[in-house]
């Protein structure tokens, strides 16, 4: 293994009726400024539950944080935040919320910068406090510092790291009432979370397999049963718990990462629109199937250990998890092939062209750069 720290900060507020500790959890002289998405919170009984609990506090409202949050939205909440002198921020939905709340949060911090600025810095060392009710699990933003915001005008999008929130607050039952397809988005982006730090180099630490392993396996028996059973409260849980262990940071000490898929997801998403965890489906397939040799003990591992593959040459075993993982994804109801998303080649020659004039390198091995990319997506086709 190499050497690591670890230090999570974020106390996790998990189970049925926790958003009445709200009240407990925020200092009651805080000046809070409530985050929120397109109001699906209120229909699902969530905000009601929120601004009950916080009644003998004082706070503000910012609504419209859309999915893959654009910094032009989040500057209008930091004008809103800096005129109201708000000292704490609470993000109610889901991860892009929370993305944004964290950008906010930064920004509120350092009025002389413009948000972009920070984001295109990378990371963060200024922020005022926030904390989350998380109502859709995918991101794992809920336990870790990271966030993605994107640039409308320019069709970028970019990750930076701020802080981690103060708490968190997972109910399960939030989530019921999410659509299937928002449903099978979230669990696409949990299991590329945890192949992003479980499929890289073999032999690093027998434990982090383990758990990540785990996750994968939980994800892979419980996808069919919440679809099934969408109000089955112990599922629940169990989804929302791989969300957060998926990206919490627990399953990366000291091992290896890629992060690929979701640098070229990004860029699929921000060119086209496609959903964050649709994007990843449409690619990650084609990238274990490029990088096969480079990712064969893992790969091979993998097999075995997830979807119980044990017969034929190492090849065949290598094309039946990449075809199992796969039909997972379409299992769920997503795409996962560029052509059936509509996603054509003037697409391809954009993301190729920008990882051009980047110079990226992404991936354990830092060789994913234009032109592996453009064979990814040639062969997602």
């Amino acid at each position: 293994m190499n050497n690591f720290e670890y230090c999570n900060p974020t106390r996790l507020v998990f189970g049925k009726g926790q958003i009445a500790k709200l009240s407990q959890l925020i200092p009651a002289d805080a000046k809070i400024m409530l985050t929120f998405g397109g109001g699906s919170v209120k229909k699902n009984g969530v905000y009601d539950q929120v601004t009950k609990a916080l009644s003998q506090h004082t706070f503000i409202e910012f609504w419209g944080i859309e999915p893959n949050p654009t910094v032009e939205t989040l500057r209008k909440a930091v004008e809103l935040g800096l005129k109201e002198k708000v000292n704490f921020i609470l993000a109610v939905g889901g991860g892009s919320v929370l993305d944004g709340t964290k950008l906010i949060a930064s920004a509120i911090a350092q009025p002389e910068k413009d948000a972009w600025e920070i984001v295109r810095a990378g990371k963060s060392c200024k922020y005022i406090p926030f904390a989350s009710v998380m109502t859709l699990p995918a991101t794992g933003s809920e336990m870790n510092s990271g966030a993605v915001i994107s640039r409308t005008e320019t069709h970028e999008k970019y990750a930076f790291y701020s802080t981690y929130p103060v708490f968190s607050i997972l109910d399960p039952e939030t989530t019921y009432s999410l659509p299937e397809h928002q449903v099978a988005c979230s669990l696409s982006d949990i299991f590329v979370h945890v192949m992003e730090q479980y499929m890289t180099t073999p032999g690093q630490s027998r434990v982090m397999d383990r758990w990540a392993e785990g996750i994968l396996l939980t994800l892979v028996e419980i996808a069919p049963k919440i679809k099934a059973n969408p109000t089955d409260y112990d599922l629940r849980c169990d989804y929302v718990l791989c969300a957060t262990l998926a990206l919490n940071d627990m399953i990366r000490m000291g091992v290896t990462q890629d992060w690929a898929t979701h640098m070229i997801g990004h860029e699929i998403t921000a060119f086209t629109g496609i959903t964050h965890g649709e994007s990843l489906a449409l690619i990650h397939c084609s990238l274990l199937h490029v990088l096969r040799e480079q990712k064969k003990g893992k790969l091979l591992q993998y097999a075995e250990r997830v979807w119980n593959i044990t017969e034929g040459t190492d090849d065949e075993r290598i094309d039946k998890a990449i075809d199992a993982t796969r039909n997972y994804f379409r299992s769920i109801g997503l795409r996962t092939s560029l052509t059936e998303a509509n996603v054509g080649q003037d697409v391809v020659e954009a993301i190729v062209k920008r990882f051009k004039e980047i110079g990226a390198k992404h991936g354990e091995a830092q060789n994913v750069d234009a032109e592996i990319t453009r064979k990814i997506l040639e062969q997602a086709k």
